[in-house]
């Protein structure tokens, strides 16, 4: 954890500092409605404290953005604004597309023709690159306290 950032605008949120159109609060977490929204309803939920990366953020924090995130999902679907299905962002780190450095999920319902795109185009290893990567990963994994 780093300490609160003056100049972190989700810090500032969370110390009052900053005005905000709240969905939900808790011990741990805030919803707010993103003030530059991708999509109608787009909500960012964040953790009170400053934690940077998704690696930095405590696994009962993270959980509670999960469930939160989940939550919120599903009273988009039922509020009655467009919403054809969700999608769940993480940015975790600059080349991720992470601008805010405050670790944040995104909540954003989605409408056919909205206009939000992820483009990527797909790989198709052979599998023994598929499986000595993943052997790499999995004991990596096994380091993780």
């Amino acid at each position: 954890m780093v300490p609160e950032s003056a100049d972190c605008v989700f810090c500032q949120l969370v110390a009052g500092r900053l005005p905000l159109s709240l969905v939900h609060q808790d011990d741990r977490v805030l919803a707010v409605m993103d003030i530059r929204p991708v999509t109608l309803g787009h909500i960012i939920i964040f953790p009170r404290e400053h934690f940077v990366y998704l690696s930095d953020v405590p696994e009962e924090t993270w959980s509670r953005m999960a469930k939160v995130g989940r939550r919120v999902g599903e009273a988009v679907r039922r509020s009655g604004i467009p919403c054809e299905g969700i999608n769940l962002f993480y940015a975790d780190g600059k080349v991720a597309g992470q601008v805010v450095f405050h670790s944040h999920l995104h909540v954003i319902p989605r409408t056919l023709g909205d206009g939000f795109r992820i483009d990527f185009e797909a790989t198709n290893p052979p599998r023994e690159d598929l499986d000595r990567v993943g052997h790499m990963i999995s004991e990596a994994y096994a380091t993780i306290p």
